[in-house]
């Protein structure tokens, strides 16, 4: 058992954010809810909603101030306009306020990073429809831009190609760091949102992926 601890979550109401709160609130965690907009998340006596723009630098430090660990799942949203601009601005602004409150940062980044077979980036060899591209062209630049990163701690997890895949808990992946896992026909292994979760809550209470990538399959 793990005692509990208090986490910031910040995409709390997104895809993979989702997943993780109820995640953390089953394993007797607080968490801090960062939204944008009131009414996204329940209040209860294990999850606090706080209000605050992401881009707001100074207030999202402030509301950072005391937890644990921070989980972001951030994403300004597949049709916001000028998306790589504010997908990236977010990102840095949410890497700014963990850095000067001093806490721990995970990042749920994409697999656009990851490197395919041939050396190069997934993001280089795979064609992304609009409004998709860039989104994880800016993924992929934020993931350049953490790696230089001597002072925070910081961890940035890339989700397998194509995922959410099945949905199902099983409660078991496999880790692996800068390339894609593969399934027993070598084609990319994928994993549910609730395992992603599962995985994520995992790093958080174990710090075993301290300033490096990593990912996870079935």
């Amino acid at each position: 058992m793990v005692n509990p601890m208090r986490i910031a979550l910040i995409g709390a109401t997104g895809g993979v954010g989702a997943e993780v709160l109820p995640e953390l609130v089953s394993r007797g965690h607080q968490v801090v809810a960062i939204v944008r907009r009131a009414g996204a998340v329940d209040p209860s006596d294990r999850v606090e909603p706080v209000l605050v723009d992401v881009h707001d630098t100074p207030r999202l430090c402030e509301a950072l101030k005391g937890v644990d660990a921070v989980i972001s799942a951030f994403n300004p949203g597949w049709t916001a306009p000028d998306l790589y601009r504010q997908f990236l601005a977010g990102a840095r602004s949410i890497h700014q306020a963990a850095k000067a409150a001093g806490v721990r940062l995970l990042v749920v980044g994409g697999a656009s990073s990851l490197y395919g077979e041939d050396g190069r980036q997934l993001f280089e060899t795979t064609e992304y429809p609009d409004p998709f591209e860039a989104g994880v062209h800016a993924a992929r630049d934020y993931y350049a831009e953490i790696l230089d990163e001597t002072e925070l701690d910081w961890t940035f997890l890339s989700p397998p190609p194509g995922y959410p895949g099945p949905q199902e808990r099983r409660g078991t992946y496999r880790v692996g760091a800068d390339t894609p896992l593969l399934d027993s026909e070598g084609g990319y292994s994928p994993i549910s949102g609730a395992d992603l979760a599962v995985a994520i809550v995992d790093e958080i209470e174990t710090s075993k992926q301290q300033r490096r990538r990593f990912t996870v399959a079935y």
